[in-house]
Order: C-alpha cells, then structure tokens, then sequence
C-alpha cells in the first residue's frame, strides 16, 4: 500500500511538473537546426564564422554589442580565423574609450586587437557575447535534461527561430510597437525584424536568403558565447579515452593479484568436500 501511495504521489508531481514547464513554453517554438558544430565531433565552420561575422557587423552591431569578445580572437584556430592583418583592420573600424595618459575625459581613439567588442549602443538592447549560452531553446520535464541531451543546448536554434519567427503582424501598447513573433516566449517583441535576406552580399557567393543569413549569425553568436568549445570537446574525448585505458587496467590488475587467492580458496573448498 505504501509503494503504491508513494508511485501515484511521484506520477502526480511529474504530470504537474511537466504541464508547468510545457505552459510556461508554450508562448515559443524553437525550430531544430542542424549545426556543424553539434554533437561530441562536431566543429565550427569557419567560413561561416566568417559570414556571420560579417552580419553582425553590418546589421546586428548598430544596436547589439559583444563587451566579452575580444577583437583579437577573431584570428584564434577554431574561430573565424581571419589574418592578423585583417583583424587590425577590422579593429580600427571602431572607436573606444582613449585610456592613454594625456586622454582628456571623453576622448576616444581607433580599436586595437587587444580590445573588445564595443559594448551595446542602445541601452535596451542585451549584448549578444552570451546570448547563445543564455537561450536553453529546448526544455524537456524540469530536472531531466532529456531534450538538451537529444537536441543540444538550443542557444543557437533559438536565435534563428527568433530571427526567421517574424509573422508580419504589428500591434502597439503603451506607445512601444510590438511584433509578432512565433519563437518569443510571450508571442510579442519590441525588436523590428533585423533580417529580411539579402541584407549582405557575400564575396564567396554563399546564400543570403532569410534562413541562410539566420542560421550563419546564429552560429558566429555560438562562437562568441564559447570560442574554446572545439578545445574543450578535445580535451573531454581525450579524459573519456584514459579513463577508459586506466578501467581496463585496474580491471587486469585486480585480476592477476586476486586469481592466486581464488585458485587456492577453490583448491581448499574441494579438499574440506573430500574431506567431508
């Protein structure tokens, strides 16, 4: 009778637990994209770090800012890897804060790689540094983490379901202008639709349409939340591998120091039956 009453009371959590979780998500709906850099093997594609990069500089950067980037990481192995060169360049583009000695307060100067990002130009809109690790995307019952283990993280399908979730409806309240948006949580968002397609051309002649553009910017947002992701990947296939090697050899050892006591346990158990 216990068993029983203790089975139906955790049926009856899950069930509420579960309808809480499925509720509070409803208002959202995060497509399932497919990454190249998903999965335990997986890696970021640094073209098209390249293109996103691109994007965000030209669209998403005159709003959003990456305060924890720094420039210089745009030439690191497994980002976008652009030429040092380039990434002066690049750099030189913005204005920082003039941190030199004779600066006069306010006084500003060209970006060095050695900078970060600049930091959001409109008060209200987040910076997009964590964005990615900040949106889980998908949720499965609280606690178990099912989806996240099957589907990923989701930070970056979120982004490009915001992104291509536009419905083209307008509705205003308070004197703010709301747009539809199938992905946001509540069904509305303050922000206008940042791409339509076609808002950069690209020097390789990769795709610009809408889904294209969204999913290149989703994942250069990916890299900027977890540059070392590929680094980290490497070092937890090489743990999960010598922690296997050092199983299988504590299996062996324990195996060769206990068979002699096991031969002469048996040898003396066959002696006691004769005996007997």
């Amino acid at each position: 009778m216990m068993i029983r009453k203790l089975t139906a009371t955790a049926l009856t959590t899950l069930a509420l637990t579960t309808g809480s979780v499925f509720a509070s998500g409803a208002g959202g709906h995060t497509e399932d994209v497919a990454f190249s850099f998903e999965g335990p093997f997986g890696t970021y594609d640094k073209l098209q770090l390249q293109r996103g990069l691109k994007i965000y500089t030209e669209v998403c950067s005159s709003c959003h800012g990456l305060k924890y980037v720094p420039i210089r990481t745009l030439s690191d192995p497994g980002g976008p890897e652009l030429p040092e060169d380039w990434v002066r360049a690049y750099a030189a583009q913005f204005e920082v804060p003039d941190d030199s000695e004779d600066a006069e307060p306010g006084d500003t100067r060209p970006a060095k790689p050695s900078d970060h990002f600049p930091e959001s130009a409109d008060p209200n809109a987040p910076d997009l540094s964590l964005m990615a690790k900040a949106r889980a995307g998908f949720h499965g019952p609280e606690g178990t983490g099912i989806n996240q283990l099957i589907k990923g993280i989701g930070g970056p399908e979120h982004i490009y379901s915001i992104l291509t979730g536009f419905t083209g409806e307008e509705k205003e309240e308070a004197g703010t202008t709301f747009y539809e948006n199938k992905a946001f949580s509540t069904g509305w968002i303050s922000m206008p639709p940042p791409l339509s397609g076609e808002d950069v051309e690209f020097d390789d002649g990769a795709p610009n349409d809408l889904h294209s553009e969204a999913k290149d910017v989703a994942a250069f947002l990916m890299w900027a939340a977890e540059p070392k992701m590929m680094a980290r990947k490497k070092a937890g296939f090489v743990a999960v591998i010598m922690l296997i090697i050092f199983s299988s050899l504590l299996y062996l050892t324990n195996k060769t120091l206990w068979m002699p006591v096991k031969k002469q346990a048996k040898e003396a158990a066959k002696k006691a039956a004769r005996k007997a």
